[in-house]
């Protein structure tokens, strides 16, 4: 890093990536095809047991590797890696994962002109699923209603009264731009939570601002589908986060735990009880796992933060 500041103006990416460097290879290609100027590359390297360094200097972007030998999880990662880019005088901040990338090269350029047209705090592009880009990687709810393709939630805007932005929603992980003074205003993710519920956990500080912000319905960011995760129950009309990883398990339970008992998510924290409590005791059957489940929504709110 120089010790003169960007220029006005400098986006900053951010990418944080552990022991995936062929998915890398294609994340970090996809930013260096931006028609929007990149003028840093940040790279978060949780694993540098294997490093990414190599993948991260042959990208063709002025570019920074920072190896961290603990390993920070995506919300360390982010925070680490916002925190530099700030350093560096950064006045946007483009944040995504190892796993996901750009669905073409006017992905940024349109984010840059809608944050600035609009005078938005924060803009992400929407979330496709990397196999079936006109569906959404991860379904979003509007009101009462889930929408899981791109064409469907166009259409719930309004009656056509915004059909550019999609406003209070955002998928902050997954290709948004952040302001540096909108990260001066919600902070940096927060390293406890490791994984699962982080970006969650900015979100609802996002709103809680009242700065404005959104998603960008004429920009797409490609990742791998997230569905797998959400079982079914009520024939479908509700759904209940379940991932089959035990690791993963572990982490959304916990930070859920301590999300619902953060203000802001409170009233959707008294719902989580007879929800889980059907869903485990009713469609899967499982007193145990009910019980895991309340164990770590418990360690959660308590603020035990144990690592896996």
């Amino acid at each position: 890093m120089t010790s003169a500041p960007l220029p006005p103006g400098s986006v900053v990416a951010v990418v944080v990536t552990r022991h995936r460097t062929e998915l890398l290879v294609d994340a970090l290609a996809a930013l260096a095809k931006q028609t929007h100027p990149i003028a840093h590359l940040v790279v978060v390297d949780n694993g540098p047991d294997q490093p990414a360094r190599d993948v991260v200097e042959a990208c063709g972007l002025p570019a920074t590797w920072i190896p961290s030998w603990h390993n920070l999880g995506g919300a360390g990662g982010f925070a680490l890696g916002i925190l530099h880019a700030l350093a560096m005088g950064a006045e946007w901040i483009w944040l995504g994962d190892d796993d996901g990338h750009a669905a073409d090269d006017t992905v940024l350029a349109t984010l840059v002109e809608l944050a600035e047209r609009r005078g938005l705090a924060a803009v992400s592009p929407t979330v496709a699923d990397m196999d079936e880009p006109d569906r959404l990687a991860f379904a979003v709810r509007r009101g009462l209603t889930w929408h899981r393709s791109r064409a469907a939630l166009a259409a719930d805007t309004g009656h056509g009264a915004d059909d550019e932005l999609l406003p209070g929603i955002a998928a902050l992980f997954n290709g948004a731009l952040f302001r540096a003074s909108t990260i001066d205003a919600v902070g940096v993710p927060d390293l406890r939570l490791f994984v699962r519920g982080d970006e969650v956990e900015i979100h609802r500080r996002l709103v809680r601002t009242g700065l404005p912000f959104g998603t960008a319905l004429r920009a797409a960011y490609l990742h791998p589908t997230g569905e797998s995760d959400d079982k079914p129950m009520l024939r479908g009309r509700l759904h209940a986060r379940d991932p089959d990883d035990a690791v993963k398990r572990f982490y959304t339970y916990r930070n859920r735990g301590y999300l619902i008992s953060q203000p802001g998510m409170r009233k959707v924290g008294l719902l989580e009880l007879p929800r889980f409590a059907f869903y485990f005791l009713v469609t899967k059957r499982s007193p145990r796992e009910f019980m895991q489940w309340l164990r770590l929504v418990r360690e959660g709110r308590r603020e035990r933060f144990r690592r896996h």
